[in-house]
């Protein structure tokens, strides 16, 4: 926290003060060092010699004092300031009393001590220690003069020094307006350049663009939040990055080799989002550095794919009705073609196939139409432990055969901000899967779901774990891509409607880790003070009508 302006002029007075307290330890030693000398001051003759020892002594006496207050960190006030600058024109017009006058050297000392006192007291009280300086050079000359100690020329220079002293002071008071005014113009101008230098930087700070700057080796000077959150997974205010991520100094270097291609998009880690990265070289004199923006890809993504289901929508609006007459025709025709006693296995065989896959292209039909019906959501902030239990609860008792789900609640309380039935149906989906390919290896419907929350300590998630055969790299590549699917009887909609779905809430949706004793699926929400918006309004009831 800087110090006010107030604060930055006590300081720069307290220096002053002690610079000049040195001059005048430094002078009385001198005066000092003439009288043990025994040497004339400035051509004239002590007439009181021991008054102007003791004087002299009395002198150095004080501004030593006064030095080791200093020292022990006494705290100066301007009451101290004026006593000192009035003791020193006393002191200085003593010595010169006892020196021979006016005409000695030793009263040009005042002009310092006035010029002092307006640099460090500056005002009105600048003008008095020049008429006290005036007053005093005025009442040595008179009082010498009536001793007969000096002539009436005295007192011209006494006057002559008074005009010096308030020549002193006001050409000081005008320098010291002058420099007062220009430091507190300097001031403003800095103040200016610090509110808009935070002001840039909180912008900079809340872009949801990644902005970095580093050097051609990779170190990096500087990141924001975004870039953090597009990179590590989490948003903080000063991302834990010193250098570039392997993949995007990769596509550095490739940009630095031929700076008119655009790189591919890539992705920094399975927990964070694919990203589009841009460079150019900053102006100089930083043109050494170069400037990366990060943007999410998976936002335009999201919209290709919204406007893909758009058309699907209004296609599957237009036929469906035309599709599910003939369809359902198709269907009961089948079933009573294997209920006929006149049909052999082979003849049942195909009616139920013919059945099975008209309850395929009826269920393709439903999601469809589910996408394209996605309503707003509502998002509420709540505990996380407590709704997944409760859902938990709720598909164990509605599933017919034996169902052991291993639910694990992190010791950390996590809250999340989401649409509970919007995830209830994304998690329902994630369990499904799981449950299934947990059969197929090893005969039990089985999984594990466990909650917590990220490293940074602001992001709940939830893990569904499936003890299935794993997925390949072929297969991981094309996950979440609308229908696609491993299943003859897979509708290949259930995983990227699941996504759909936390991303409308603000979540992510994505494959953890995969392998030969299954796949984990993670769900990480957004953190709890983020306010949810609304992705799913431009795609609410793409078709334009219900059928």
């Amino acid at each position: 926290m800087e110090a006010s302006p107030q604060a930055a002029r006590k300081d720069q007075r307290a220096r002053l003060f002690r610079i000049y307290n040195y001059y005048r330890i430094v002078i009385s030693l001198l005066l000092v060092a003439l009288l043990l000398l025994e040497t004339d001051l400035v051509g004239t003759r002590l007439h009181n010699e021991w008054l102007f020892q003791a004087t002299a002594l009395t002198y150095l006496a004080m501004n030593i004092v006064t030095g080791m207050l200093l020292l022990a960190g006494y705290a100066l006030r301007p009451w101290h300031i004026t006593v000192s600058i009035l003791a020193d024109i006393l002191m200085i017009h003593l010595l010169a009393f006892f020196s021979g006058g006016i005409s000695s050297g030793i009263v040009n000392l005042g002009i310092i001590s006035v010029a002092a006192g307006n640099i460090l007291v500056p005002g009105r009280v600048g003008i008095f220690y020049a008429a006290l300086a005036t007053l005093a050079s005025l009442v040595t000359a008179a009082l010498l003069l009536l001793q007969g100690l000096s002539g009436v020329d005295d007192i011209v220079r006494a006057g002559v020094m008074g005009l010096i002293y308030f020549a002193a002071a006001f050409l000081l008071q005008n320098i010291t307006r002058r420099l007062a005014s220009s430091e507190q113009l300097a001031s403003e101008r800095a103040r200016s350049i610090e509110e808009l230098e935070q002001l840039n930087h909180q912008i900079i700070q809340r872009m949801h663009t990644g902005i970095l700057v580093a050097e051609p080796n990779g170190a990096l000077r500087m990141a924001n939040a975004a870039s953090g959150e597009l990179l590590l997974g989490e948003r903080t205010a000063a991302p834990r990055l010193t250098t570039l991520p392997q993949a995007l100094k990769q596509r550095l270097d490739q940009w630095l080799e031929q700076p008119g291609e655009r790189t591919p998009p890539f992705q920094a880690r399975n927990d964070t989002p694919s990203v589009q990265a841009n460079f150019m070289r900053l102006d100089s004199p930083l043109e050494h550095l170069v400037l990366i923006f990060l943007e999410d890809t998976g936002k335009i993504v999201q919209q290709a794919q919204q406007l893909k289901l758009a058309s699907l929508g209004r296609l599957t609006a237009g036929i469906a009705h035309e599709i599910r007459n003939p369809l359902g025709a198709i269907s009961h025709a089948a079933q009573l073609l294997g209920e006929s006693d006149t049909a052999d296995d082979g003849d049942r065989r195909m009616a139920g196939i013919i059945q099975r896959h008209s309850e395929r292209v009826n269920a393709i039909i439903e999601n469809v139409l589910e996408l394209s019906r996605r309503r707003s959501t509502s998002v509420r902030l709540m505990d996380l432990g407590e709704w997944l239990a409760g859902v938990v609860n709720d598909y164990v008792e509605t599933v017919q055969e034996p169902v052991l789900i291993d639910l694990k609640l992190s010791g950390v309380p996590g809250s999340a901000r989401f649409d509970p039935s919007q995830l209830q149906q994304a998690l329902t989906n994630l369990i499904d899967n799981g449950l299934r390919y947990s059969r197929q290896r090893t005969g039990r419907l089985q999984l594990t779901v466990r909650t917590g929350v990220t490293e940074d300590g602001q992001r709940a998630y939830i893990d569904v774990q499936d003890y299935g055969p794993g997925l390949d790299e072929t297969q991981q590549a094309s996950l979440f891509e609308p229908f696609h699917t491993t299943e003859q009887e897979g509708t290949g909609l259930g995983l990227y409607l699941a996504r759909e779905l936390c991303e409308a809430n603000q979540a992510r949706l994505f494959l953890l880790e995969s392998g030969e004793t299954g796949c984990c699926f993670r769900i990480t929400f957004a953190h709890p003070g983020r306010r949810a918006l609304d992705f799913s309004a431009s795609g609410a009831n793409l078709t334009g009508n219900e059928p």
